[in-house]
């Protein structure tokens, strides 16, 4: 079992985040993640860099697998110029880049003019999407005619080392049983493993088991480190528009934070997992670890001081949660 760590775009500025992966990797993490997002969830304390330029620079300064959490390739990217970023990308790492994938959020296609689609429409997107990134990094020269998409003799001039993997998220039944059957392996947020399990995970390995696919799983979970309701407050920042009514449609970080400020603060609060101690932290991954069993477990905090978490997590957090799954 491998374990992630995330760095999100929407928190910190992207020269601040390459140091924090040299971090990461530096504290014993297998993987490094980064956010894919054109505006941030707030418009204060927030930032929004460019994934696929960080993405470059965090190559050249580390030896960690690196993965996307998650691209969408549906409106402001073509899936064409996706798949040649990945492939980059894994050139870059030497083969350890892997293209996470989502159906997306309006914060990302409204701001540029694209007109967000609902769940049916983003999907059947995704499937063309995906048959092109994966027919280009397999190497072909690509002549597609879709009902989304199109290309022209489209190829991969600066090929990946191997067929780079993509791997889907997922937080429902249908979306678990597509990415089974279309992608290389899954990204779940679980907070209920067994939930998780019956929506998401059953569903994508029966799909994956089907159509003979890999099946790789990586499970994540947010969480909110912090001593009080106050520091829990300052540590979310500029995260807590995430959890704002009307998310996936809102176009301007800023009326995702009124909404959010304009909610009970515990109530906010009450939608992320808080934890206090080396303790807590530990028994909130415990679960992803020991009932589920994954490939990857990705580890999402939120604090006030990253760096003294991260040293936190490398001393006492990591070393357990690898004896849990090594037992």
């Amino acid at each position: 079992m491998k374990f992630a760590w995330l760095c999100s775009h929407e928190s910190y500025q992207p020269e601040v985040l390459v140091d924090q992966a040299v971090r990461a990797e530096e504290a014993g993490f297998d993987m490094i993640l980064g956010s894919d997002h054109f505006h941030p969830w707030v418009d204060d304390n927030c930032a929004s860099g460019f994934v696929w330029s960080w993405l470059g620079a965090v190559a050249a300064r580390t030896d960690t697998e690196l993965a996307t959490s998650v691209t969408c390739p549906l409106y402001h990217y073509h899936p064409a110029l996706v798949a040649q970023a990945a492939a980059t990308v894994d050139r870059l790492t030497g083969g350890k880049f892997v293209l996470g994938v989502g159906t997306g959020e309006n914060i990302n296609e409204g701001p540029m003019g694209y007109k967000f689609g609902d769940y049916r429409e983003r999907i059947r997107r995704m499937r063309e999407a995906l048959e092109i990134m994966h027919r280009l990094l397999e190497g072909e020269k690509l002549d597609f005619s879709g009902d989304w998409y199109t290309t022209d003799k489209a190829k991969l001039y600066s090929p990946p080392p191997r067929k780079t993997p993509i791997w889907m998220a997922a937080g429902g039944p249908q979306s678990a049983t597509f990415a089974g059957r279309r992608s290389d392996g899954l990204i779940v947020s679980v907070k209920a493993p067994a939930d998780a399990f019956e929506r998401v995970i059953g569903p994508f390995r029966a799909s994956a088991e089907k159509w003979g696919r890999a099946g790789t799983i990586m499970t994540t979970r947010w969480c909110v480190l912090a001593g009080d309701e106050t520091e829990a407050w300052e540590a979310l920042g500029s995260m807590r528009g995430l959890r704002a009514p009307g998310r996936l449609q809102a176009v301007d970080p800023m009326v995702l934070r009124e909404r959010a400020d304009s909610m009970d603060r515990q109530e906010v609060l009450g939608k992320y997992t808080m934890a206090s101690t080396v303790e807590d932290l530990i028994n909130v991954y415990r679960p992803l670890v020991t009932e589920i069993g994954p490939e990857y477990v990705a580890v999402q905090i939120a604090s006030t001081n990253p760096d003294r978490t991260l040293e936190m997590v490398a001393k006492e957090v990591l070393p357990e949660l690898r004896a849990l799954a090594a037992a």
